[in-house]
């Protein structure tokens, strides 16, 4: 895990519209060329299937370095992420845990943010879970 910057990745382009708002940790859009990688649901859990934490923030950051090693397995890298769609069974834990949130992204993304979207649900497959991430990665073609 680095802090570092991510390498501009010439395959995709953000696209802002002139007259939207700037976001604030995430991108409006990505338009991308190459291969498209698909990551099923990521939750908190280990190599051996344990949640690893019952912390909110914890549980985040395992799904979010389950991605990594399936993107990294397919010859990726984190600013390959396209796009998430993060599932979360409390958005105020979610709210509540933001700082913490924040340095997680950092240390894994830099400052690399996919177009994202956050839905609060009931309840997650996975017993004990309290986030599941899915994700889309746009690898360079060979």
């Amino acid at each position: 895990m680095s802090n570092a910057e991510p390498t501009r990745r010439p395959h995709l382009d953000v696209i802002q519209p002139a007259d939207f708002p700037r976001p604030k940790g995430y991108a409006n859009g990505i338009l991308a060329r190459g291969r498209t990688l698909y990551v099923a649901g990521q939750v908190g859990w280990n190599t051996e299937e344990q949640i690893v934490s019952d912390d909110f923030a914890a549980q985040f950051g395992q799904s979010l370095d389950n991605i990594l090693a399936i993107v990294r397995a397919a010859g990726g890298e984190p600013g390959d992420v396209v796009r998430m769609t993060v599932f979360v069974t409390d958005v105020t834990a979610y709210v509540d845990a933001r700082a913490a949130l924040r340095e997680i992204w950092r240390g894994r993304f830099g400052r690399h943010y996919p177009a994202m979207t956050l839905i609060g649900i009931a309840e997650l497959f996975e017993p004990g879970a309290k986030v599941e991430i899915e994700a889309v990665a746009v690898l360079p073609e060979p």
